[in-house]
């Protein structure tokens, strides 16, 4: 039995790169700013670097602690709600921005991004198909 996806998005990533990045707009206010992000369908939340929510005006200590758990170690994060806009694709969330000024690292997760879209991939291709979860089209 076969089954059929359509999806709104197609991007390109590169390949030969770490990784699979896609270009994300961090929104709080009026005030947005474009980053990359690390696919990463293994991580629970989305996490930021910290000066990114610093350059959208948040008080990045203010947000509601959050312990992140990996295989590599524990570090500090805090929550605050955003708006998300991933390929056009756009929602309002809540994130985690490092509390470590050193850490690297942009990753769009499973809850507050993964949890809001419908997601094909093919990565021999490099070829990431994307759609928001009740985009029936």
């Amino acid at each position: 039995m076969s089954e059929q996806l359509t999806f709104d998005q197609v991007y390109l990533y590169d390949i030969r790169l770490a990784g699979i990045s896609i270009p994300v707009k961090l929104q709080c206010g009026s005030v947005a700013i474009d980053v990359e992000a690390k696919l990463d369908t293994g991580s629970t939340n989305c996490v930021f670097k910290r000066d990114q929510g610093e350059l959208l005006g948040i008080d990045v200590d203010s947000g509601l602690p959050q312990l992140m758990r990996t295989v590599a170690g524990d570090f500090l994060t805090y929550a605050h709600e955003v708006t998300l806009i991933v390929l056009g694709i756009e929602t309002i969330t809540t994130v985690y921005f490092a509390a470590d000024e050193n850490f690297s690292r942009n990753v769009l997760g499973r809850q507050g991004w993964l949890d809001r879209v419908r997601l094909g991939l093919v990565d021999y291709d490099g070829k990431l198909y994307l759609s928001a979860y009740d985009d029936h089209a």
